[in-house]
């Protein structure tokens, strides 16, 4: 079992705070600082550009890829990291639709986080020649599948409501419409259990600053499923995408596996903080962790719905349906959230309505809750969201 008294220990958090944001951006592991401070000092300080070998550099992606993949149910050696999400969506995306050359529709939701549909828009601008975005609403997914759709792309857990698709059962029926599947995890790596190797999922991206703390920037990480690995082609080729990179050929030539899905120089840094947030996940049952996190989410909902009837459930009520996080709308759902903020309790806005709130067990519990809710209550029954100062938007909400 997971001992997650202990967990919380293992972070950092600023006494008086409520933190309910950690599916936006997770709080410092309280061992990043010591690993950060020894990379720097230690590593680039001294060993400067050989640290790339002696300290292991250039394997950290692929060496934190394996750690990642755990908590995702990838095969060993499928998941590799660096770059930015968008970049890993766009080299799925154009890998998946290359897989069906007789095909030009990528299908997705009207939910999915606008930087997938960006990508998505972009690619097919390019590409031309008939290529298209369709979006049709979440729970029409299953229904729009086609014998025309070349690529579901989906992010498994609604950014803005949580609400959860069934990943297992889409991606079966996709497949059997020959079909191939994008998930990304961005709320759903570190959130809940996933299994890319059981559901068969063909790709999988995901970001490690939300739920596996691994600080603002940090890399993201992209899957590719074994059987289509040697075959999958980088629309990206970049040079630690090489087979040999350092033997500076004029060609290129794509590495073996997930490996040819490197672009650029890997944030060491960045990777770094991952690498100290990581010996904490390492000790997560990931099966205790969801159970915790419904359970905290239903505390929440009860709560908050007993004491604030003006503001409206926009979750799915079944913890099975939806990820880590609860939304509520409120039309004037930024200034309450700013007033809440000022009492210590930290969640985010989503437009053009969502008071978002994310639920971490590793270092949330019962009494944060509680007192979650109370300041809720006190925002809305004293209409604190009222005051001028918390009208004014900031350039991240």
């Amino acid at each position: 079992m997971t001992d997650f008294a202990a967990t919380k220990a293992l972070f950092h958090l600023p006494e008086g705070v409520i933190y309910l944001d950690g599916n936006s951006l997770g709080p410092l592991p309280r061992a990043a600082s010591d690993r950060l401070r020894r990379t720097v000092e230690d590593e680039w300080g001294d060993m400067l550009i050989t640290g790339w070998n002696r300290a292991g550099w250039m394997e950290m992606p692929r060496r934190l890829g394996d750690r990642i993949g755990r908590l995702i149910g990838a095969e060993p050696g499928s998941v590799v990291l660096g770059d930015t999400l968008s970049i890993k969506v766009y080299q799925a995306l154009a890998a998946a639709l290359e897989m069906r050359p007789d095909r030009r529709v990528i299908l997705s939701d009207s939910g999915n986080f606008p930087s997938d549909l960006y990508m998505a828009q972009g690619l097919v601008g390019l590409l031309g020649d008939g290529y298209r975005l369709r979006t049709v609403a979440p729970e029409a997914v299953a229904d729009a599948l086609s014998d025309e759709i070349a690529v579901l792309m989906l992010t498994e857990v609604d950014y803005r409501t949580g609400r959860k698709h069934d990943m297992a059962a889409l991606t079966a029926a996709a497949h059997e419409k020959g079909i191939v599947t994008v998930w990304d995890l961005a709320h759903s790596a570190g959130a809940l259990p996933v299994d890319l190797a059981g559901t068969r999922a063909d790709f999988a991206v995901g970001c490690t600053y939300k739920y596996l703390n691994a600080g603002p920037g940090g890399p993201a990480f992209i899957y590719v499923a074994p059987r289509h690995a040697q075959t999958a082609r980088p629309a990206l080729s970049g040079w630690l995408g090489h087979e040999a990179p350092f033997a500076f050929d004029a060609d290129y030539r794509p590495a073996e596996g997930v490996e040819r899905m490197r672009v650029g120089t890997p944030p060491i840094l960045q990777l770094a903080a991952l690498d100290a947030s990581l010996e904490i996940w390492d000790q997560v049952d990931m099966n205790a962790l969801r159970a915790r996190s419904i359970a905290l989410c239903d505390q929440f909902i009860a709560g908050v719905e007993a004491r604030c009837p003006a503001l409206e459930i926009a979750s799915p009520r079944d913890g099975a349906r939806r990820g880590s996080q609860v939304s509520f709308a409120f039309e004037q759902g930024y200034a309450a959230m700013q007033a809440c903020i000022a009492k210590g309790l930290i969640g985010d806005f989503r437009a053009p309505d969502i008071m978002r709130f994310g639920f971490t067990p590793l270092y949330i519990d019962q009494s944060d809750v509680a007192r979650a809710v109370e300041i809720i209550a006190e925002v809305m029954h004293d209409e604190l969201w009222r005051d001028p100062a918390y009208q004014k938007r900031a350039a991240v909400t």
